[in-house]
């Protein structure tokens, strides 16, 4: 008994509180309805108490009255108490309490030390984690923030909510959509024919750019992301795992000044090519991007980053495969599929699209047809189930031997819309590829570029 006085001083906890929330339910046993979104049976400090609540719990949803018979009958059955003992607490708690109209306030007390309880919890594993060593400084600190994050947003629970109050919002949302159009749909991408089948970027959507090595995914995701930072002036932020933040800004200028890539690699610059450089550097310096080149960044650390953005309006990642789970599973398929559904519930708690890159397998080399699909989906098929949408590239000259095509072909590439959860899908979006400047554009039926 000792040890139980000095646990009770020791933690936070009011007894009282759960008393009363235990006797308000005796008192008026529909009150459970009131505080069931509230606690659970784990918010319950005493053991007892937590049997007690559990009891209630289930002869509430057996339909079965609780009171004093019912209830002492069930603690005996489930040996938590003798019948003696169980009468004179269960007494003790009706006495408690002379009212259950302040159940809510009871609970809230009961709630508010649990998650005091849980804070210390956390913040003792993360101090034993500091002094055991095993991890990376960044590493832990990511995690620490990540952690505490997640027991903020546990307390978030939404009720229920009657469909004629869902269908007023929803009426509101239409009227404005055909009102206003430019600024209630989805963030576009920048290209006419894509924005089309996507009708925008959700905000809460993963999109995945999917294809093989050199096809292009990174220069697409990127020219998507100075598309939507340039129209929209919100903040894009890239994390790129892959290559160094100078390399991806030379892509992104190369793109922009529609300058040769492997000019800007080996300095051969005319005076042409400063001038279109002066006007790019100049209009992506006006552009809201931050770039974060940490090679070996987890799911938490990047949501601990985005965090502090203020107008944040797009995530790119390059790529899935090369990210961190941000626990250790040795299985790489279960990894990935870890890493793609906290992807998806990031992009869902930000309210913004987050466009991952992911590289696909080799299944398309060994076909007839070479165009990807779904099942070429590199080491998880959970990152097709997590996407609300995905793009695959495909360019029919990347497999061919250069023979009996006309220079225009080799400019051609496809966007396969595989999947679309809000909307139809396309087998092969038509677009202009330049691959001496990493950039694509928009072309008609036709193959003509659109000014």
């Amino acid at each position: 008994m000792a040890t139980s006085e000095n646990t009770v001083r020791k933690l936070p906890c009011s007894l009282e509180a759960e008393q009363s929330v235990l006797g308000s339910i005796l008192i008026d046993p529909e009150k459970i309805n009131e505080i069931a979104s509230l606690i659970t049976i784990g918010d319950f400090y005493l053991e007892q108490h937590r049997e007690i609540f559990a009891a209630m719990q289930k002869l509430f949803l057996q339909s079965r009255d609780i009171d004093h018979v019912t209830l002492s009958e069930e603690l005996v059955r489930e040996g938590v108490y003798d019948i003696d003992k169980a009468k004179d607490y269960i007494r003790t708690l009706a006495e408690v309490v002379p009212s259950a109209s302040n159940i809510k306030e009871y609970a809230t007390i009961v709630k508010d030390k649990s998650l005091l309880r849980a804070l210390i919890d956390v913040c003792e594993n993360i101090t034993d984690s500091a002094y055991a060593a095993q991890e990376d400084a960044s590493f832990l600190i990511d995690s620490a923030g990540g952690r505490i994050y997640s027991l903020s947003q546990s307390q978030q629970q939404d009720d229920f909510t009657h469909i004629r109050d869902v269908l007023v919002d929803t009426y509101a949302h239409l009227k404005d959509l055909s009102e206003n159009n430019e600024e209630t749909k989805g963030i576009e991408t920048g290209f006419s024919a894509v924005d089309s089948v996507l009708v925008g970027m959700g905000k809460g959507d993963l999109i995945l750019v999917g294809a093989r090595p050199g096809m292009g995914k990174t220069a697409f995701a990127l020219n998507i992301a100075s598309n939507v930072a340039g129209k929209t002036g919100k903040q894009v932020c890239i994390f790129s795992l892959e290559m160094p933040k100078m390399q991806l800004v030379l892509r992104m200028l190369s793109s922009e000044a529609m300058v040769e890539s492997n000019k800007l690699r080996s300095g051969a610059l005319s005076k042409e090519d400063w001038d279109k450089l002066a006007r790019a550097t100049e209009y992506l310096a006006t552009c809201d991007i931050y770039i974060d080149d940490t090679s070996n960044i987890n799911v938490t650390g990047m949501k601990s980053k985005l965090r502090k953005m203020k107008n944040l309006g797009l995530v790119v990642v390059d790529y899935l495969q090369l990210m961190q789970s941000d626990k250790k599973i040795e299985n790489r398929v279960h990894e990935v599929g870890d890493i793609s559904r906290n992807m998806k519930l990031m992009a869902k708690d930000l309210g913004v699209p987050i466009i991952c890159c992911a590289q696909l397998s080799r299944g398309p080399e060994g076909r007839t047809s070479k165009k990807p699909m779904l099942s070429d989906l590199r080491d998880s098929g959970s990152i097709e189930q997590d996407a609300d949408a995905v793009l695959f590239l495909y360019r029919e000259m990347y497999y061919d031997d250069g023979t009996g095509k006309t220079p225009a072909d080799a400019n051609v590439a496809e966007v396969i819309v595989a999947k679309n959860r809000h909307g139809s899908t396309d087998n092969g979006i038509k677009m202009n590829w330049r691959g001496e400047f990493t950039k694509f554009s928009t072309l008609d039926p036709h193959h003509d570029e659109q000014t």
